[in-house]
């Protein structure tokens, strides 16, 4: 057959009703009741069958129903209600006042995936959906960010179970036509398209963007006909697993992401990377830089370094990109000449600092090369991030390596049942969603009538279990179930019985099967006949997965016994559609990861601010939200080196948290009344989730810690001809040149015996500096309390005061501590660079007395 031009026919929407296909490009109407009840007044059951994605609803509804609306008060009232709302968005100032940047200047955010509504299915999990709530919550803070991803066209895999609950998977085509995307088009209205160099040619691709409110998504497309299959197949599939496609995926993330930028005349003064998949963005941003500024290499390089975020999320070293080196030469080629440096200089900072050459490249080395701030995304996720990669940091302290946190939210009014957002609505505030910051706002849940908030979530209970009901009437279908088996799915679960939702992608360290250890016991739960318990699996494994695939079918295999088989039950094809009926109608969130394993999970908050209460190990987010009045934990937080005990000891504990609190408390009924101390706990969690762990708290904390920060230095590095970029560059020259110059002698007490608290003593230090001056660098005390012979608690640095200079570049350096509290204490001395974090840090540049190679004799 001859290759065809596609076009595509739209439906005639009369001029009363021209909103719509104005709304249904606009993601704005999915976290908004009044939109979504909008498109479901229309056709119900075809918005259901459709996926609920207007763009392809408006085009399946007749001409007939747009005429019948056009002339329905009711419907054009609502309409008007909608396009009122959604205008007024547009007119909110920014609530972040302090981020300062230009009409063109823009904070680019990167990430290989964003979870933004089950229509869209470009991403895998959490750390998509992550990324799609921090757009939300960027658009109604007003913060000036632009997202970059890519506009994959299989997208991830859809999962189905064979007969035996094995995972199969198949890969749709997403046709581009019934996406809210517009293709990006230049001045004069030509399509705008980007170019790489790459190791075959050029990769060209064209951009699509997509509104979230008021902030703009790209999306680099290379499925382009003039494009070769191997190009084109770089945006088939998110993640893909063949090397040289995955390496260039990044490449177009990073550099083509800048690039479709500098296209539409927007600066990125502020990147923010998510993982390694985009860190070849600091190529180019330096690139960038050095065109706008006229700057040479070093002095664009302080400037991208100060004024890029980078964010990590995951806390397992394999878990991160790694490619050949010779695989990744020839994208980094053209910026070595631009540069002026080696390709070998450039394929190093893919390694650690001072490292052998392992022929290896770490796209999240690479990343944090380019970024002075690096967070990871929970309390313990930064404690584990230092500890891992602490040797980017050589001589540092694991307490000292820049890797700070901020705690993951979720956007509430994505998740939030309308059930629940009809009552918040009545007893908090008609506008509590625009207002979630205010703690004494949102502390208003307290004065939610118990019996209304039990009735609402039993209707939220009963709205999952029918979708298990019709999920699973699908599901057996496909598999040409007999009549009996179907006849039976309308049976499953039961509206009345304490529900437990377990929800995640089945990776092993998730343990999915914890709660299966003992069968038995768990039996004797779920087929209590005063007090029972009902379970709902769902969840992906990856399809080279196959120890993740293996859980899946034990829990088939269980939930096919005699005794459950009405109780548990396995979803197929998690996305976000059946994410919110599960964190809406569940009572209690089950999350049984392997400490210290999960980066953070925000399912649970979903879960809390819908009122179900979690039930977890202290992993992750949980660490940081347990209270005994709003959840539950399993176990202490305590690490173990054997596993197989570690299963044993904690799926104990959660068999008896089960069996003595949670059910009893569960069905604690005084004279048929709602459970009055469970109630109490639902109203704990969901203030908990509303004032702490929404996304509008973690976008308002990037901003105050970052973006502000950010935008401060790239306004101060850049005026004046860049003079304070170009003077850091050649201040980090000279300290890298002379730095190893420096020698110290050993620290020196006045007083030679031990001490009381309270009492004062002075330390003194000799240094030589070399050439270096004492205004380049600080001379610190560093000392803590003894643990152990290689462990020191609590520890901190005293900066040395410069008391004599004895000869040329020797110095002579005081410090007086305080004896604070008793114990057993150590000290030593150091010398680092006098400057901000960045300058300070560079890694290399700290020298300690007890180094061999530094001592001054």
């Amino acid at each position: 057959m001859e290759k065809m031009q596609i076009y595509k026919v739209y439906p005639a929407i009369p001029e009363a009703l021209s909103f719509l296909d104005y709304l249904a490009r606009n993601l704005w109407w999915c976290w908004n009741p009044e939109a979504i009840e909008l498109f479901h007044r229309i056709n119900s059951a075809q918005w259901e069958k459709i996926g609920k994605n207007p763009v392809a609803f408006l085009s399946c509804i007749s001409q007939r129903r747009f005429d019948e609306l056009s002339k329905d008060e009711s419907f054009l009232g609502h309409l008007n209600r909608v396009k009122a709302k959604f205008e007024r968005m547009f007119s909110y100032v920014s609530q972040i006042k302090e981020l300062n940047l230009g009409p063109k200047e823009t904070i680019a955010y990167f990430s290989m995936e964003f979870g933004l509504h089950e229509s869209l299915p470009f991403f895998a999990g959490g750390l998509g959906i992550l990324a799609g709530d921090h757009l939300k919550a960027s658009s109604g803070l007003g913060i000036p960010l632009t997202g970059i991803g890519l506009l994959f066209h299989e997208g991830y895999f859809r999962q189905f179970l064979d007969h035996n609950g094995w995972q199969q998977e198949t890969y749709p085509i997403n046709d581009v036509f019934d996406l809210p995307v517009q293709k990006l088009k230049d001045g004069a209205g030509y399509d705008i398209m980007i170019e790489i160099p790459g190791p075959t040619g050029l990769i060209r691709a064209c951009v699509w963007q997509l509104r979230i409110g008021k902030i703009k998504l790209l999306l680099l497309d290379t499925n382009l006909p003039e494009n070769p299959k191997m190009i084109r197949d770089i945006t088939s599939r998110l993640y893909d697993s063949q090397g040289e496609r995955r390496a260039a995926q990044e490449v177009l993330l990073g550099i083509g992401g800048l690039k479709a930028l500098n296209a539409m005349e927007l600066f990125p003064a502020i990147c923010h990377m998510n993982e390694g998949h985009c860190s070849f963005a600091g190529l180019e941003r330096i690139s960038m830089i050095m065109d706008k500024y006229h700057l040479e290499f070093q002095s664009a390089f302080q400037v991208c370094k100060r004024t890029s975020v980078f964010t990590t999320h995951t806390p397992v070293a394999a878990g991160h990109d790694e490619f050949p080196k010779e695989l990744v030469r020839a994208y980094i080629k053209p910026y070595s000449e631009k540069f002026g440096i080696s390709e070998e200089e450039l394929l190093s900072w893919g390694e650690p600092h001072g490292s052998k050459d392992t022929g290896k490249f770490s796209m999240f080395i690479f990343g944090v090369r380019f970024s002075g701030f690096i967070n990871g995304v929970s309390r313990l996720h930064g404690q584990v991030a230092r500890s891992m990669w602490q040797s980017l940091w050589p001589k540092r302290h694991v307490e000292e390596i820049p890797i700070s946190h901020i705690t993951n939210g979720t956007h509430i009014c994505s998740y939030l049942s309308r059930h629940k957002n009809a009552l918040f609505e009545r007893y908090i505030s008609s506008d509590w969603s625009n207002r979630i910051s205010d703690p004494a706002l949102i502390s208003r849940i307290d004065n939610i009538e118990d019996a209304d908030l039990w009735h609402v979530h039993e209707l939220d209970r009963s709205n999952l279990i029918r979708k298990c009901r019709e999920l699973l009437l699908a599901q057996y279908e496909r598999r040409n179930a007999p009549r009996n088996i179907l006849d039976d799915v309308v049976s499953v679960l039961d509206h009345r019985v304490l529900t437990i939702c377990f929800a995640r992608r089945f990776a092993t360290y998730k343990r999915a099967a914890l709660l299966l250890k003992d069968p038995q016991r768990l039996i004797k739960l779920i087929a209590d006949e005063e007090k029972p318990v009902q379970i709902v699996f769902a969840g992906k494994a990856h399809p080279n997965d196959n120890e993740g695939k293996e859980i899946i079918k034990r829990i088939i295999e269980f939930a096919r016994l005699q005794d459950v088989r009405h109780r548990v039950v396995f979803l197929e094809n998690y996305d976000i559609n059946i994410a919110r009926y599960m964190v809406q109608g569940c009572d209690v969130w089950l999350n049984t990861p392997r400490r210290p394993n999960e980066a953070c999970g925000t399912s649970g908050m979903k879960a809390s601010a819908n009122g179900g209460l979690n039930l977890s190990i202290l992993d992750g987010w949980w660490c940081e939200g347990y209270r005994d009045t709003r959840g539950w934990s399993i176990g202490n937080g305590d690490d173990y080196d054997d596993q197989h005990y570690q299963d044993e000891v904690e799926s104990q504990a959660l068999y008896n948290i089960l069996e003595n609190e949670v059910i009893p408390k569960f069905y604690d009924r005084k004279r048929g009344n709602p459970p009055e101390k469970w109630i109490r706990m639902m109203k704990e969690a969901m203030k908990m989730a509303i004032m702490d762990y929404s996304s509008d708290r973690m976008v308002r904390e990037y901003s105050t810690r970052y973006y502000i920060p950010a935008s401060r230095n790239f306004n101060q590095l850049t005026i004046d001809s860049a003079w304070k970029a170009k003077e850091l560059a050649l201040l980090q020259l000279r300290l890298i040149s002379l730095w190893g110059s420096i020698r110290l002698s050993s620290p020196k007490l006045a007083t030679e015996s031990d001490f009381t608290v309270g009492d004062t003593f002075r330390i003194t230090l000799q240094v030589f500096l070399g050439e270096l001056t004492p205004e380049e660098v600080e001379v610190q005390i560093y000392h803590g309390k003894i643990r152990s012979s290689d462990y020191v608690e609590g520890s901190r640095a005293e900066t040395m005061w410069l008391q004599e200079t004895i000869s040329e570049g020797t110095h002579i350096y005081a410090c007086t501590i305080t004896c604070a509290d008793s114990g057993r204490f150590g000290y030593t001395a150091r010398v680092i660079p006098k400057g901000d974090e960045v300058l300070s840090h560079t890694p290399g540049l700290i020298t300690w007395a007890h180094d061999r190679d530094n001592k001054l004799l």
